[in-house]
């Protein structure tokens, strides 16, 4: 019999804890959630392509880490949901059950190193063919100073501020001409739609999409499933539509 899924719904995947060392010597510490119906070695084969997402989290001096509400469910249901596999980890400094990142939040300025760490660890190490990086609020800003590896197939921006970007980040983004895509709450606290419009105008590929009724932690369970579907939408389209029961 079929039930809801809810927000303590955790749906089977391969979970593995990982340490990756960035360039300047901090130990990130993560977790791989990827879809159980692949070889054990928890690691994709390029026999097995799966795409992936690499998830930025919200600022840590506000309670961000790799477990923040979206980024904790989008583990627990798109690897069987989507057979999307899920990488999370902390920026340096940052806690979580998993554990802590060693160094100290920087604004943005040396999670640089962390961002590449993780692309790199991606690509290298998981050996995954299709990574998009998904921020979330101050991991928006993260992901578009510093995740600009060419392999990465393009961004998708939940809640975006562009507080901690810099002179340049849209333009080199505009010139790429790769994927952005910005989900913009209505009554975001820092951004909202119509501002939204006018910042990300400079990247003329971005595809805005304005949620009525959201707020920029995307509480309540409608709007997690409406982030998750566009992620969805985004990286394994015939997945879509996910489901609502189990």
């Amino acid at each position: 019999m079929s039930e809801p899924i809810r927000p303590s719904t955790v749906l089977a995947a391969m979970r593995t804890p990982f340490t990756v060392l960035t360039e300047d010597g901090q130990t990130l510490v993560g977790e791989v959630s990827a879809p159980i119906d692949r070889p054990t070695t928890a690691i994709p084969t390029p026999a097995i392509p799966t795409p992936a997402i690499l998830c930025c989290h919200p600022n840590p001096t506000g309670g961000g880490m790799m477990d923040s509400h979206m980024y904790k469910k989008a583990a627990n249901r798109l690897p069987q949901m989507a057979g999307i596999t899920v990488v999370r980890f902390n920026t340096r400094g940052t806690s979580s059950e998993a554990g802590t990142s060693t160094g100290s939040y920087d604004n943005g300025r040396a999670e640089k190193y962390d961002v590449e760490a993780m692309i790199k660890y991606c690509f290298e190490t998981l050996e995954l063919h299709e990574l998009w990086v998904v921020g979330w609020s101050f991991g928006t800003s993260i992901a578009i100073s510093h995740a600009r590896d060419p392999r990465v197939k393009g961004l998708i921006l939940l809640s975006p501020t562009l507080l901690d970007i810099v002179d340049g980040d849209l333009e080199f983004w505009a010139r790429d001409g790769r994927p952005v895509i910005a989900l913009i709450p209505e009554h975001d606290d820092y951004l909202k739609p119509e501002q939204a419009r006018i910042r990300f105008s400079v990247i003329p590929q971005t595809e805005l999409i304005a949620v009525d009724g959201a707020k920029h932690l995307w509480v309540g369970e409608p709007f997690v499933h409406l982030v998750l579907s566009e992620i969805t939408r985004v990286v394994a389209p015939a997945r879509l539509p996910l489901p609502t029961e189990i």
